[in-house]
């Protein structure tokens, strides 16, 4: 691979190295504490593309109306800040700034991109064990207070 940024951003590469890999995604609508056993499991992969400048994530999610997705994790060369470029199959493109630190994975989406900003909207995840543990929230309003939306929990997988 040929020099592109700084040790910022091999640096910052370097922490996406955990999230590499599949991943079983569990979903919880209902209690923020426990997965919702009658929502079925869907698949996320993690995998390096373009010589390993941008982490790939493909999510798959085998119920009605959840849109499958992909987003394509990017960091600026020179300060090593991270954006998620959002894309689903009903034809939603969103960006999210994105922080990640090798425990605690952030999006967030606090102005209008790609489509219309409705509402804020972040990610909050804990990597550890095996597992990512996280809670999406948003916001109606810009002044809002944060709202649970719902619960995911990735585990890693063993294929």
């Amino acid at each position: 691979m040929s020099a592109v940024g700084g040790a910022a951003w091999r640096e910052a590469l370097d922490r996406l190295g955990v999230l590499v890999g599949e991943w079983v995604v569990e979903a919880d609508f209902t209690d923020p504490d426990r997965v919702d056993p009658d929502v079925p499991a869907g698949r996320s992969v993690f995998a390096w593309d373009l010589d390993g400048r941008f982490l790939v994530q493909r999510t798959r999610i085998p119920v009605a109306g959840a849109p499958d997705s992909m987003a394509v994790i990017a960091v600026d060369p020179g300060s090593g800040a991270y954006t998620y470029h959002y894309f689903d199959s009903r034809g939603v493109v969103r960006t999210y700034a994105m922080s990640f630190d090798g425990e605690e994975w952030t999006l967030l989406r606090e102005t209008a991109d790609f489509s219309p900003l409705s509402f804020r909207q972040r990610f909050v995840g804990r990597v550890g064990d095996g597992a990512i543990r996280g809670v999406w929230e948003q916001a109606k309003a810009e002044s809002a207070p944060w709202e649970r939306d719902f619960g995911l929990v990735y585990r890693r997988s063993g294929r």
